[in-house]
């Protein structure tokens, strides 16, 4: 029997690069796009003859923005993965889109080349805090290229959102919430805002012209989004990730199950056959080394027994399932309850674990506190 895998794919490309935003990513970078694709195109046929045994059940194109390649690039790109693996006929395959870049026949062309779901990031409703963020589209622009998508076929369609912006009030999140439930995507992730060091947005934070929101406000726009909707029908099966019934992202799951992944591109990141590895952080240097993997390398170690535990408990506590007793025991052969009986007994006590049927999960307060919690699972040396 196949073992699944799942694909990211890493555009790098952008029409502006957002102030917050700290991805491997560049705007205006036009005249890279042939070559990268051609360098993107040897990495993944180079990735495919090692990938004998198993089979692909979710593609994902992230960036940057990988709307902004044209579409005879795209589908350069999805042919050879279908040329180089073995895809699993019912795959999910997921495009991230920039509101701003889906236009005309676009939507349409996608579908054609076999994009089933698409991912797009509005992160707020008011044209004001858009700007801030420095996003190229306006909310009528997101508007329109949604119906777009829905009249080209998608029927599974994911928004990003982002609270906790700067000068975002409780009024702005609830509108954002109300306005992006009206449209009924599929799915709904909501992040608050992380001011990563390096972006334009933390040298602003550094000279003081920015200021982070309040953790109180940050918790209450959590709390709100979680029971809102909830009641719009949207099961929360993730942290920060809110889905129809059936709908949650397969891909996003791989990660968070520890299932194997492969990432194609620059920066791009796998764990596969027991080892971590990510590519090159240099754009020529990647479109040089013409998907030679040697030469495209930076770093790769094995994940030893104790770091797969570890990554098994805090990757898998994201889910609001949790994580299983017996999944643990067939992978690493002792129980888990034997390795951290004290953690999971204080944190059931403490009512940040509560028992499930197959396991442990978070509790609401336990969601909270995730980061003190997931880091009680990093074992001694």
């Amino acid at each position: 029997m196949m073992k699944n895998i799942g694909i990211y794919v890493h555009i790098p490309f952008c029409k502006r690069k957002c102030l917050y935003c700290d991805f491997p990513s560049f705007g205006n970078m036009e005249d890279k796009f042939e070559a990268y694709v051609y360098a993107l195109e040897q990495e993944i046929e180079k990735r495919g003859e090692k990938t004998r045994g198993f089979q692909v059940s979710s593609i994902f194109f992230g960036g940057g923005t990988p709307t902004v390649l044209s579409e005879d690039l795209l589908e350069r790109l999805l042919t050879k993965i279908n040329a180089s693996f073995t895809i699993v006929e019912d795959a999910e395959i997921t495009i991230e889109a920039n509101p701003g870049t889906i236009h005309g026949k676009m939507g349409e062309a996608l579908r054609k080349m076999g994009f089933n779901r698409l991912s797009m990031g509005v992160q707020a409703w008011q044209n004001r805090l858009l700007s801030t963020l420095g996003r190229i589209h306006t909310i009528e622009e997101f508007v329109d290229n949604f119906q777009n998508a829905r009249k080209a076929g998608f029927d599974d369609i994911n928004v990003d959102l982002m609270f906790a912006l700067p000068t975002q009030t409780f009024t702005d999140w609830k509108e954002t919430l109300e306005k992006i439930t009206d449209l009924n995507p599929e799915h709904i992730s909501a992040y608050s805002l992380i001011i990563e060091e390096g972006t334009p947005f933390y040298e602003r934070f550094e000279k003081g012209e920015l200021v982070e929101t309040e953790e109180v406000l940050d918790r209450e726009m959590y709390h709100y989004a979680v029971a809102f909707l909830a009641e719009k029908g949207y099961y929360q099966y993730e942290i920060s990730n809110f889905s129809k019934l059936g709908r949650e992202s397969r891909h996003n799951k791989i990660y968070w199950q520890t299932t194997p992944y492969l990432g194609m591109g620059l920066g791009a990141h796998s764990y596969f056959q027991g080892s971590r590895f990510h590519n090159t952080y240099d754009l020529d240097k990647y479109i040089l080394a013409d998907g030679e993997i040697n030469r495209l390398e930076e770093e790769r170690e094995m994940v030893l027994k104790k770091a797969a535990m570890e990554e098994f408990m805090f990757l898998g506590l994201r889910l609001t399932e949790g994580v299983s007793f017996k999944v643990f025991f067939e992978r690493f052969g002792v129980e888990m309850t034997e390795v951290y009986s004290k953690v999971i007994s204080d944190f059931l006590e403490s009512d940040l674990l509560r028992q499930t049927e197959e396991g442990i999960a978070l509790t609401q307060r336990g969601i909270d506190l995730s980061n003190q919690v997931f880091a009680e699972f990093l074992l001694d040396e």
